[in-house]
């Protein structure tokens, strides 16, 4: 299954990427809903969790960004906005503290997209169950994107991580908000063409800074792809060709900036003062 297979299917999205993963196993597809209903539900469990919590993480560079943020003035009334930032954190930082967290695609970008289909649903009071479906699309988008390329800071930099998971959460929320499968592909791959080049720097080679915020960052990112692509407006370049793209300029990254602490925000001065101090 290709990414122009799902935009061109003439019903929704997530049922393509059913039937192309179970085919017709009626009593495999209800456990596979009921299975993601669950994954839902521990979604929500670790942003409720990061929302209530101050801890430190091991290294003592976040775990209490997400709660400063969700209980502070809403300075620029936008309560979609921070929202959606708050609960990516909130999932990132339950990360950084050895919490429960679903990987979506990865640990380290676990919080795009709760951050933005739960964010989304809860700002407009959609009930859980309604998620279950955009989250079988996210992952269906997610398999797709690693047919080409390993999604891991390690092999691609950050952009096969957090420009994955801004991808799968894209097309999640735009199937959540009545897209049809063509928008939703096309919401997948702005979000992922506006992350190509980024690179994966963790400060000490723990998955906290810069990742918690770029978490924050990139759920919104999601949210605004999912509004470009309902309201029409579809990426130039094909889907597919996007995933190249970035499979190929992930292998054109050096090794000091796909996550081996060697380059970034890493090897700043106070990125290399972090490491050592671990490192003791």
């Amino acid at each position: 299954m290709t990414l122009a297979d799902i935009m061109l299917y003439p019903g929704r999205a997530s049922e393509l990427v059913l039937q192309d993963d179970l085919g017709d196993d009626a009593a495999a597809r209800t456990q596979l809903l009921l299975t993601m209903l669950g994954r839902v539900g521990e979604m929500r469990d670790s942003i409720r969790r990061g929302l209530a919590s101050t801890a430190p993480s091991r290294t003592g560079m976040v775990g209490w960004n997400a709660k400063t943020l969700h209980d502070a003035p809403d300075a620029l009334d936008a309560p979609l906005l921070k929202r959606v930032q708050a609960y990516a954190m909130a999932v990132n930082e339950e990360n950084a503290r050895m919490g429960r967290i679903v990987a979506a695609p990865t640990a380290g970008s676990a919080g795009t997209v709760p951050g933005a289909l739960i964010g989304v649903a809860d700002h407009l009071g959609r009930d859980d169950s309604e998620l279950v479906m955009p989250l079988v699309l996210a992952a269906g988008i997610g398999q797709v994107i690693s047919k080409s390329m390993f999604i891991a800071g390690s092999t691609g930099g950050c952009q096969a991580e957090i420009g994955s998971s801004a991808a799968m959460a894209a097309a999640a929320v735009t199937e959540l908000l009545g897209g049809s499968a063509r928008a939703c592909v096309h919401a997948a791959a702005q979000a992922l063409m506006n992350t190509i080049g980024l690179v994966c720097d963790p400060v000490g080679g723990y998955v906290e800074v810069p990742c918690v915020s770029r978490n924050a960052f990139y759920a919104v990112h999601a949210v605004a792809a999912a509004q470009l692509a309902l309201a029409g407006v579809e990426s130039f370049i094909p889907p597919d060709e996007v995933v190249y793209a970035m499979a190929a300029v992930g292998r054109m990254l050096p090794p000091e900036l796909r996550e081996t602490g060697e380059g970034g925000l890493a090897d700043t001065p106070t990125g290399r003062r972090v490491a050592l101090k671990m490192a003791r």
